[in-house]
């Protein structure tokens, strides 16, 4: 495994990130496919002891079971101080006002909430998870300060939005000497590379750290084209993300894992941690073999060539990922 520093922060991150969606009781978050908590746990003592420092979880994953179940895998795993636990607000957790969305009242009675499942007294980085369109920035970044100075947040990140709206986030927090994100987590792979156009660049002049989620598309880079699983049956979002001109691109990543005698989901890996924005990608794990590639693909070295194979075919999308 290898470390670096998130953006230019002090934060130091393993270069792969287990992304803690995989587990969680499926009657209280609506994936049915979503491990238990003995598998759930094994993965993440298997991350550990790989050299993965870096756990991102959700208030909303699996109706906050997620963070249950990973709060309790660190504290019989690990030394606290040694793990770096991350968690997002935004979604919705329970009728009424400031159930859902980045109000004050909804981020100060999150951050507890969240702080209760995981069994720790702060989390290393709070996220926001999507924009809120009906609350003003300055009200949401004053709370997430807040949240910093309470001793309950080490440090802040956002995630897919605009890069228009992430730059009036930042803007606000230095105007009023409020904390500025550190890291962004956003939809980026061979398959969607919209971010290169204008987040990624604002991500790299303004010292940001780039923590990309689906790094291998919901699976779509690691099999042909047309292979269904039980996830890809019933993620009706995912459905919304890629497209059939798509498969060319999957063609290529399976051809060239084929001539270097490893698995697809290392090329597809390797690629994003080719990219210098690119800190640590988020791997979902739901096979111990998920988990073996993701690591493997750390030293994998891809030749400028096959860098710019895997990269030639892609055909533009839609914005996509910001809801």
């Amino acid at each position: 495994m290898r470390y670096t520093r998130l953006g230019s922060s002090g934060l130091e991150v393993s270069v792969v990130t287990l992304g803690c969606m995989s587990w969680g009781d499926p009657s209280r978050g609506g994936h049915p496919w979503v491990l238990d908590e003995d598998a759930g746990r094994a993965i993440i003592r298997d991350a550990l002891e790989a050299g993965v420092t870096v756990l991102d979880t959700a208030n909303v994953y699996s109706g906050g079971s997620s963070e249950e179940i990973t709060g309790r895998a660190v504290r019989d795993f690990a030394r606290r101080e040694e793990v770096v636990l991350a968690t997002k607000v935004h979604g919705r957790m329970r009728p009424g006002p400031h159930g859902a969305g980045l109000s004050r009242g909804a981020i100060l009675h999150e951050i507890d909430a969240s702080l209760r499942r995981l069994g720790t007294d702060y989390v290393d980085l709070y996220q926001i998870h999507r924009w809120d369109p009906e609350v003003p920035i300055e009200e949401t970044m004053e709370a997430l300060h807040d949240v910093v100075r309470s001793g309950k947040a080490r440090y802040l990140g956002a995630s897919s939005m605009y890069a228009w709206q992430f730059a009036k986030a930042q803007e606000v927090a230095r105007t009023h000497g409020w904390t500025p994100f550190v890291s962004m987590q956003d939809h980026y792979n061979l398959l969607y590379r919209e971010e290169e156009r204008e987040m990624l660049p604002l991500c790299a002049d303004q010292g940001v750290g780039v923590i990309p989620w689906s790094p291998l598309a919901r699976g779509r880079l690691t099999r042909p084209w047309d292979t269904e699983t039980s996830r890809t049956e019933t993620d009706e979002f995912g459905g919304t993300l890629y497209r059939d001109e798509d498969a060319d691109i999957v063609a290529t990543v399976l051809a060239l894992a084929e001539r270097r005698g490893v698995a697809p989901a290392q090329v597809a890996l390797a690629w994003l941690l080719h990219q210098p924005v690119v800190s640590s990608p988020i791997v979902g794990v739901t096979k111990a073999h998920h988990l073996t590639d993701a690591v493997a693909a750390v030293d994998l070295e891809l030749s400028d060539e096959e860098l710019d194979e895997l990269g030639s075919g892609y055909v533009p999308h839609a914005v996509a990922g910001h809801r």
